[in-house]
C-alpha cells in the first residue's frame, strides 16, 4: 500500500471508535432522562438524516478540496456535536450534529483511495478499511458500554480538575467527555493525511446547479449495469447493518435479559463476524467476482429471523459471528465494485456521496420503520422477523435483476467486467 494509506486508516478508526462509543452513550443518556422508548431506535435515522439532506453538496465538496483537510473539518464538526450532548442539548439533535459531520468525513475517506491507488488495490484497500472500521465499532460500542457501566462511570465520577468544576455529574456526561478526547486523537491523523495529485474540481456557486449535478450523477450510477446492482446490495447491506446495532441492544434485553454494558458485548460479537468476513474477502475475491456474492444478502436475511429462535448466549455469539461474517464477504467485493464504476463515471467524492445517499437513506429508512414498530408496541420479535423477510426479499430480487441484465446486455456486462480485470492505473 502506498504512503498515506496507514494515516487515513489510523483516522478513521479513531474518528468511528468516537462515533460507536457515543452511540452507547446517547442510549444511556436517553434512558436516564426518562426519554420515550421510540427515541432509542430514532438515533440511528437521525443520524442518517444529513448524509441524506446533504448528500448533494459534500461530494462536490470533497472533490473541490484536499480530502484530508475535509476530514479534518467533518471531524470538528463531530466535535461541536459531542460537546452539544455533553452540556445538555437533545441526544437526537446532537446525535444529528455528528452525523452531519459524519455525512461530509465520508466522500473524503472513500474518495482518497480512488486516488491514491490503482484499482487492483481496491478491493483489498476495502477489505482493511472495512475490517478496521468494522473493528472500530467494536472497540468504540464496547467503551461505549463499559464507560457507562456502574464500575467505570464511578471511576471517572470521582476525577476532579484542581480548580475547575466541570458539571459532569452522570454517567453519560463522564462517558462523552472520554469521547471528546478520541475525536482530538482523529484530528491529529487528519492533520497527517497527504495531499494526492487528483486534480481538484471547481465548487459551484449555484445550490440548484449542484442539486443537478448530483440528480445526474445518481441517474448516472443507477443506468450502469454493474452500478445498480452493486449500488442496490450495498444499499440494503448497510441499511440493515446500520439499523444492527440498536436491533442487538434491544433483542438482548428482551431474549437473554442484558443490561446496556452486557449487551454491547453482543454488539462487538456482530462487528467482528463482519471484520473477519471483510478480510477474507479482501483476500480471496477479485474485482470482476463481485457480483457473484448477492445471493449472501437472501442468507443474510433469513440468519436475522433465526435470532428470534435464540435464548443462550453460547449460542447466540457464534451465531452472531456467523451473521456478521456473511455480511462482511458480501459488502466488500460490492463496495469496491461499485467505487470502481463510480470513479469512472464521475469524480470520486461525487461517487461516493450517490453511495452514501442511496445507503444512508436506507438506513433512514428502516431506522424510522423500526422506529415507528416499536412506538406502537411491537415487540423486538416481531420487528427483527418483518426487517429479515424485507433483506431476503430485496436481495432476492437484486439478484433476478443481475440475472436479467447478463442474459439482456451481455456485451455490456463483459465490456464493463473487462475494465475492472484491465485497469490497473
Amino acid at each position: 500500500m502506498k504512503k498515506g494509506f496507514h494515516t487515513i486508516m489510523a483516522a478513521q478508526f479513531f474518528s468511528s471508535l468516537a462515533d460507536n462509543a457515543l452511540l452507547a452513550a446517547a442510549i444511556a443518556l436517553l434512558r436516564l432522562t426518562g426519554a420515550p422508548a421510540w427515541h432509542v431506535p430514532a438515533l440511528t435515522p437521525m443520524f442518517a438524516l444529513f448524509y441524506v439532506i446533504l448528500a448533494p453538496f459534500v461530494g462536490a465538496f470533497a472533490d473541490a478540496v484536499p480530502k484530508g483537510r475535509v476530514m479534518f473539518i467533518s471531524n470538528a464538526i463531530k466535535v461541536v456535536g459531542c460537546l452539544m450532548m455533553l452540556f445538555g442539548v437533545h441526544p437526537l439533535v446532537s446525535y444529528a450534529v455528528v452525523g452531519l459531520g459524519a455525512a461530509a468525513y465520508s466522500p473524503a475517506k472513500y474518495g482518497i483511495l480512488t486516488e491514491l491507488l490503482p484499482n487492483s488495490q481496491l478491493v483489498k484497500a476495502n477489505g482493511w478499511i472495512e475490517g478496521l472500521t468494522v473493528m472500530s465499532i467494536i472497540f468504540g460500542v464496547l467503551l461505549g458500554g463499559q464507560l457507562v457501566g456502574p464500575v467505570v462511570s464511578q471511576q471517572l465520577l470521582t476525577f476532579d480538575l484542581p480548580v475547575f468544576t466541570t458539571g459532569i455529574d452522570t454517567a453519560p456526561e463522564a462517558a462523552i467527555a472520554v469521547i471528546l478526547f478520541l475525536y482530538v486523537i482523529a484530528a491529529g491523523f487528519n492533520l497527517r493525511i497527504p495531499r494526492t495529485d487528483a486534480p481538484l474540481q471547481p465548487l459551484s456557486n449555484s445550490p440548484q446547479e449542484m442539486v443537478r449535478d448530483f440528480s445526474s450523477c445518481n441517474a448516472r450510477l443507477w443506468n450502469d449495469k454493474l452500478g445498480q446492482i452493486s449500488l442496490a446490495a450495498t444499499t440494503v447491506f448497510w441499511g440493515v447493518a446500520g439499523n444492527m446495532r440498536v436491533i442487538v441492544f434491544a433483542w438482548a434485553a428482551v431474549a437473554l435479559n442484558y443490561s446496556l454494558t452486557q449487551a454491547s458485548t453482543l454488539v462487538g460479537v456482530v462487528a467482528l463476524g463482519i471484520a473477519a468476513g471483510s478480510i477474507y474477502a479482501s483476500l480471496r475475491m477479485k474485482l470482476e467476482q463481485a457480483t457473484s456474492v448477492i445471493p449472501l444478502g437472501i442468507g443474510m436475511g433469513i440468519l436475522m429471523i433465526g435470532l428470534n429462535f435464540i435464548t443462550n448466549v453460547w449460542v447466540a455469539a457464534p451465531f452472531l459471528v456467523l451473521l456478521g461474517a456473511v455480511g462482511g464477504f458480501l459488502v466488500v467485493p460490492m463496495n469496491a465494485l461499485l467505487q470502481h464504476r463510480g470513479h469512472n463515471l464521475m469524480g470520486a467524492g461525487r461517487s461516493i456521496a450517490v453511495q452514501n445517499f442511496n445507503e444512508q437513506a436506507c438506513i433512514l429508512g428502516l431506522g424510522a420503520l423500526y422506529a415507528a414498530m416499536t412506538k406502537f408496541g411491537l415487540s423486538a420479535f416481531t420487528c427483527i422477523t418483518i426487517l429479515g423477510l424485507l433483506v431476503a426479499g430485496t436481495m432476492e430480487v437484486i439478484r433476478r435483476w443481475h440475472i436479467s441484465n447478463t442474459k439482456l446486455y451481455p456485451d455490456e456486462i463483459e465490456r464493463l467486467l473487462a475494465i475492472a480485470r484491465s485497469d490497473k492505473h
